[in-house]
Parts: structure tokens; C-alpha cells; sequence
């Protein structure tokens, strides 16, 4: 580095919630912590749910940032957690891709739903998201993705994403994909997006889908069902904008509650 110039590395955040029952019918939230751009507000909830907002405090992330969510739910705690806005990868000063690890822990008799809004993937952004979930036997879970390619008329950025579900240790779901400038040929072809620039899933986990498995079937044209080898049901949907992908996705968690 020569006289004059600053280094970037980009920045480094961690938030961290713990939900435990509080043994009165509720949900207790014994660690609550956010750092830099990821802040975290409960939110008034009713009945045996905490509800907790994700609220970003600056833009990004960038490139070159590193940013970690980590959600643990105890036995008979009931948890929900969402963000105050959609996510936007952008552009940064540091060389290199941004990074977003989400890492969720699920005991047995305990329940999350990951709701969080879209990604947003702007043009020139680098992005590689992991999400890794950890089930115990017993354990439910409702999960959303939803990822945007590009703002509005605008190009996407690269965004690489990986999810994966274990349950009891075993894998019940792990796929990937990659997607913008740079990804393998074909990501925008019609065997994969087919031109759309919103895509999302939805991932159900309850004990009882084990012994009633879900139907596979469509549920539109670019959406579809399908149970996992395990009490788990997958649902895939691509649409043409953010909004309509919402909507898509809210159907079929209808459908399956």
C-alpha cells in the first residue's frame, strides 16, 4: 500500500437472538444483540410468540462486508423474526464479494418462521449468501426467500446463494444457485429463470408432514410444490417482479397452513 492510500476491508457485523419459554405461556428473548448494520427491535407480538424486526442502519451490505445473523430457539419457544425493508447488495470501495451468513438453530417442541424481505441484488454488486438451518426432531419451522435480480430497469449484480435444512443432523434440503455476471451459462435460460428477476422459496417443516406427507403439484405456471424425503414441503416460485412473488408465495403458505 503506498503513502496515501487507505485500505477498505468493509465491515464486520454480527447480531445474535436467543428465544427461551419464559414458563408462563410466553417466549423470553434472553439475548437480543445487533452490531453496526444489523440492528434488532422487538416488536409487540400476541399469544406464546416473540416477534423481532431486523432494521438496517446503513446501506449494504457492500463489497467486501461480512455480515452474520444467528437465531437459536429453545424447547416450547415460539419466534418470528423480519426485517423493517428489503436488503440491498451495492457496489462498495473494497475489492471483492460481500457476504451474508444466516445461521438458525431450532430445539425440539420449538418454532421460528424466517420471514424476512427481499434481496435485492443491484447491478455491480457481488453477493454469496449462506443459510444454514439445524433441526432437532420436533422441531417446525416456515422460512422465506425471496431474491430480486436488479432494481427497477437495471441490470443484477452476481449473487450466489446456498440453503441448506438438517434435520437431527441428516440433510433434508441443500441447493444453490448462482446467478448474474459471471455465473454459469444457462442461469437465464428457459430450463432455469426463463427471464424472470424475482425468485423465492418457501421452506415448511412440521412434525406432522412426516406421517402426511404433502401432495406434489403446481400452483401456477412458474410455482410448484413438493414434498422433501423427510416431515418438510419445498415450495419454488419465479415471477416477473417482487410483488407478485410475494403474493405467490403467501398463497401457498395459505395453502399449506
Amino acid at each position: 500500500m503506498t503513502t496515501g492510500e487507505v485500505e477498505v476491508t468493509g465491515v464486520r457485523a454480527l447480531a445474535r437472538i436467543r428465544a427461551r419459554d419464559d414458563g408462563r405461556g410466553g417466549t423470553a428473548l434472553p439475548t437480543l444483540e445487533g452490531q453496526g448494520p444489523l440492528a434488532l427491535r422487538r416488536t409487540r407480538a400476541s399469544g406464546s410468540e416473540a416477534r423481532v424486526m431486523l432494521v438496517g442502519a446503513m446501506s449494504g451490505p457492500l463489497g467486501g462486508d461480512h455480515f452474520t445473523v444467528e437465531a437459536e430457539v429453545g424447547d416450547g419457544a415460539r419466534l418470528h423474526v423480519g426485517s423493517a425493508a428489503a436488503t440491498i447488495a451495492l457496489p462498495g470501495q473494497a475489492k471483492g464479494e460481500a457476504r451474508y451468513d444466516v445461521r438458525l438453530t431450532v430445539a425440539e417442541g420449538g418454532e421460528l418462521r424466517w420471514m424476512p424481505e427481499q434481496l435485492i441484488s443491484a447491478s455491480g454488486s457481488e453477493l454469496c449468501v449462506s443459510t444454514g438451518v439445524d433441526l432437532a426432531v420436533g422441531a417446525r419451522l416456515v422460512l422465506r426467500e425471496e431474491q430480486v435480480l436488479g432494481r427497477a430497469n437495471e441490470e443484477p449484480g452476481r449473487l450466489a446463494s446456498r440453503l441448506t435444512v438438517r434435520l437431527d443432523g441428516r440433510p433434508l434440503l441443500d441447493q444453490e444457485l448462482s446467478c448474474g455476471p459471471g455465473a454459469p451459462g444457462g442461469w437465464d435460460g428457459p430450463a432455469v429463470l426463463a427471464g424472470h428477476r424475482a425468485l423465492g422459496q418457501l421452506v415448511v417443516v412440521r412434525p406432522e408432514f412426516g406421517r402426511q406427507p404433502v401432495e406434489a403439484r403446481l400452483l401456477g405456471e412458474y410455482a410448484v410444490l413438493t414434498p422433501l424425503a423427510g416431515p418438510g414441503a419445498l415450495v419454488t416460485a419465479l415471477a416477473p417482479d417482487a410483488l407478485r412473488l410475494r403474493r405467490i408465495l403467501d398463497e401457498a403458505l395459505g395453502t399449506l397452513a
